[in-house]
């Protein structure tokens, strides 16, 4: 009894609602649909809502990729916290790179001496120069006067022995445990910097597949000998280092002939190497050349007065590291 009493109470609610717009029994179909139609609209709004092409944004594919992308992307910063800042230039634009920000910039001291040398004494010197001396021929018989090609062979090395220096500096100084003075940093800083010089030829030039496969077999063996080296004799190392940036503070000189005699042309410098060395908004490749060529002098200065830190019977923490020097 209950229970015909409720549904007599659900039908008097819905009754007025369902059928208020029905027409008579006699009408035609047409009507009949007229009078259902708008029933159950109001049953199912959603199924019922107007579909014109006119109306219905289409996105395109490749529109739907990149906010597919952006959103996941979106998605895994927002739930590990690690959202990146918004970075912009002095002049209010957009920071444009990842792999570096503009607290990491710097405007390079082109006054350095560029022809300062070490004279080598002792039998650790002498090995280091002569090693040195003889790796820059075959390097100057396969490339002569290529000098964007020889920058980047010589970027792909010149970043191993900071880095292979620093790692083992952090793994004495955790295995010591004692602090390394600021020198693991100062090798890092100078790995990321040589680095930053390979990113900046790569807008100048792109590597054979010769030079690709000479980067993978070169950088292998020399990884390896550094590392031993560096083990062995921390003092050689450095000393090695050294006089490997002389030969590349050379190697720059050369180039920087060449575009001031018009062999190569003195193209406008890529935009990573604008930001990164802060240089003027019209520099040059010769701007770009010049300010390389100072950070090679520092990293060679560097390295020898690391090497003499040794030979004077120090470890490497006992003096100021050259942290910033650029």
């Amino acid at each position: 009894m209950s229970s015909r009493m409720s549904g007599a109470t659900l039908l008097g609610h819905l009754g007025p609602r369902l059928f208020a717009a029905a027409e008579p029994a006699s009408g035609s179909l047409a009507a009949s649909a007229r009078g259902i139609m708008p029933a159950a609209a109001r049953i199912f709004p959603a199924r019922m809502a107007s579909t014109d092409a006119k109306q219905v944004a289409i996105e395109k594919p490749e529109e739907a990729a990149t906010t597919e992308q952006s959103n996941k992307k979106n998605a895994v910063a927002s739930y590990w916290g690690v959202q990146p800042r918004k970075l912009v230039r002095e002049d209010g634009t957009e920071w444009p790179w990842f792999c570096f920000t503009p607290w990491d910039t710097y405007r390079a001291d082109t006054t350095i001496d560029v022809k300062k040398h070490h004279q080598p004494r002792g039998i650790p010197d002498k090995a280091a120069y002569y090693a040195v001396r003889a790796l820059r021929v075959p390097m100057d018989l396969f490339f002569q006067r290529r000098h964007a090609s020889h920058a980047l062979l010589l970027k792909t090395l010149a970043a191993v022995p900071p880095m292979v220096g620093g790692v083992l500096l952090h793994l004495r100084s955790l295995r010591r445990f004692e602090h390394s003075g600021g020198w693991i940093r100062a090798l890092m800083e100078e790995a990321e910097n040589e680095r930053m010089h390979l990113m900046t030829f790569l807008e100048v030039t792109q590597p054979r597949w010769w030079e690709r496969a000479l980067v993978v077999a070169a950088q292998g063996v020399f990884f390896n000998a550094y590392f031993v080296g560096y083990l062995v004799s921390p003092k050689f190392a450095h000393r090695f280092v050294g006089y490997l940036e002389e030969e590349a503070v050379h190697s720059y000189t050369e180039y920087l002939k060449d575009l001031e005699a018009g062999i190569i042309e003195n193209t406008p410098a890529p935009a990573i190497a604008i930001d990164y060395w802060r240089l003027p908004a019209d520099a040059t490749l010769k701007d770009v050349v010049t300010v390389v060529r100072a950070d090679e002098a520092h990293h060679r200065d560097a390295n020898h007065y690391a090497s003499d830190i040794h030979y004077q019977g120090l470890k490497l923490q006992e003096a100021p590291a050259p942290i910033g020097f650029h």
